[in-house]
């Protein structure tokens, strides 16, 4: 569709959601995740409420054209240990954010999506971004994730999961998520098992961190 066309990201701006683009989201989530939307795996508007009225300052969307092509889920966790082994709905409050801890060192990146049509032009780059601004604005520690291991599926039998993930760091094997991670600016740290029910991972998913550059000791 050419509405969707984009030459650049110029013209694509990223703003704080509001609670009139919940019905825009759940609909690119089922586009953006058609794997996971069969197990009911994506956002529900109840969800999307629960985000706003917790922590609105963590939820992104990208627009272009007045339509959402992009969004970005983020809650405030402390770990402890600093690289502790977590699941998605244990971080994520079976994804509420109730877990959402504003005295935390953290920023969790608990789900990013870019329409199909409009990937690999920046967009993610940009919610990756504004989500580095508001762990700078807030002066968190880092931003950490967990990222679904996409095409392991492909290697499983060949690959540890450690492996796969290895080959992907020295760009042998490109992975849909972790490659994209790691072109910005993030450092594989482990592998996470049972993290998500997802049929192309196999469950596992990496261990990601970003450090703030200006966080500030002092000030937390």
């Amino acid at each position: 569709m050419s509405s969707f066309y984009v030459l650049d990201s110029d013209s694509v701006s990223i703003r704080q959601t509001a609670v009139a683009d919940i019905p825009e989201i759940v609909k690119l989530q089922e586009e953006s995740f058609a794997d996971l939307a069969k197990i009911g795996n994506i956002w529900h508007p109840d969800e999307l409420k629960s985000h706003l009225n917790i922590f609105p300052e963590g939820q992104l969307v990208a627009e272009l054209e007045g339509k959402i092509v992009g969004s970005a889920t983020s809650l405030i966790i402390q770990l402890s240990p600093v690289y502790a082994d977590h699941t998605w709905n244990g971080i994520t409050g079976n994804g509420m954010l109730t877990t959402h801890f504003p005295a935390g060192d953290s920023l969790y990146g608990a789900d990013i999506s870019t329409h199909p049509r409009v990937r690999h032009r920046g967009i993610g780059h940009k919610l990756y971004q504004g989500r580095k601004d508001i762990a700078m604005r807030m002066n968190l520690k880092r931003m950490i994730g967990g990222g679904r291991l996409y095409n392991y599926c492909e290697y499983s039998e060949k690959l540890s999961p450690l492996e796969y993930a290895i080959k992907v760091v020295e760009c042998n094997v490109h992975d849909l998520v972790l490659s994209f991670d790691l072109i910005n600016g993030f450092n594989f740290i482990k592998i996470l098992s049972n993290y998500l029910d997802d049929a192309r991972s196999l469950n596992y998913a990496s261990f990601i961190e970003w450090i703030n550059p200006h966080y500030r000791q002092s000030l937390k």
